[in-house]
């Protein structure tokens, strides 16, 4: 097992997933402390890295693409201290960093992990009901609908419009963007079958618009609890949640213990330690009787 804990938050990787807790320090952003705990599985990981920097250096997890309703929803726009993917570490602690990298790049290497894109989400989302405010509005999402309900701030074309309700399955996208320079950022929801050009963000009953925090508050948590039940992106629809593992079969045993044997090649030539052997070992023989992770 391989664990790295800061003030910022800690991460804990036992070969099958990543648990990520962010700290209780004021210093951690209020995105992060919202999310919570995130459980990463190791199929859902493109890479994890240590980047060294004068004073220190800094964590950074990327998710496969289409894994993780989050990471799909904030398409690379939520960085610095808000990122729940990045870990702050202290200088006297980099030697850990780059052993945690390590530890997860041999075990992507054990599962055999795609580096192409995955067509089901690996990670749930946010949980609901889920309620965010920001700007000329409130959003809230029950699992079933999104429903945006107007402040003193929204425009009239918004404030006539009313109170907007959402059903799910007319949903076709949810979209956030940042708060920029002087544009707005927003949460916007786009319907099947919208075939327009959308109005400004401040005016378009179909967003919430902020002007002055970058992120929204927790709106873009929201928006990815809201992508996590769409259909995905890249496949048929399919419910979040994983079936059952089957029971392997012949071909899938056989590949599991050619990656045994596989093992203890690496043992015996120094790649992966006696431990690091073990934890993998057991990591298969749970995925031979139907257990894998992801």
């Amino acid at each position: 097992m391989a664990e790295i804990s800061t003030k910022s938050g800690s991460w804990t990787f036992d070969g099958e997933v990543l648990r990520i807790v962010p700290g209780s320090d004021r210093s951690v952003h209020k995105l992060r402390k919202a999310l919570g705990e995130v459980v990463v599985p190791v199929r859902a990981i493109a890479g994890v890295a240590y980047e060294p920097a004068k004073r220190g250096g800094r964590m950074r997890l990327r998710t496969r693409d289409g894994a993780d309703p989050l990471s799909h929803v904030v398409a690379g726009r939520l960085t610095g201290d808000a990122d729940p993917y990045a870990l702050d570490v202290p200088r006297d602690r980099s030697g850990a960093g780059e052993y945690f990298a390590d530890e997860v790049r041999n075990f992507r290497t054990v599962w055999e992990v795609p580096d192409g894109p995955a067509d089901r989400y690996l990670l749930t989302g946010p949980g609901v009901p889920i309620t965010a405010a920001a700007g000329d509005g409130t959003a809230s999402f029950d699992g079933q609908h999104v429903t945006f309900q107007w402040n003193w701030l929204a425009e009239d074309v918004k404030s006539d419009a009313g109170a907007q309700r959402f059903a799910l399955d007319e949903i076709a996208s949810v979209e956030w963007a940042p708060q920029s320079g002087m544009g707005y950022g927003y949460l916007r929801v786009w319907l099947r079958g919208d075939r327009n050009p959308p109005q400004s963000a401040e005016k378009d009953p179909r967003c919430v618009s902020w002007g002055m925090v970058k992120e929204g508050g927790t709106m873009v948590l929201l928006g990815a609890a809201v992508a996590a039940r769409l259909p995905h992106p890249s496949g048929p629809p399919k419910e979040i949640e994983a079936p059952a593992a089957p029971e392997p079969a012949p071909d899938a045993t056989d590949a599991i213990l050619r990656r045994l044997r596989e093992l203890g090649e690496l043992r015996d030539t120094g790649v992966l330690t006696e431990d690091e052997f073990a934890t993998a070992k057991q990591a298969l023989l749970r995925r031979l009787t139907g257990d894998a992770p992801g």
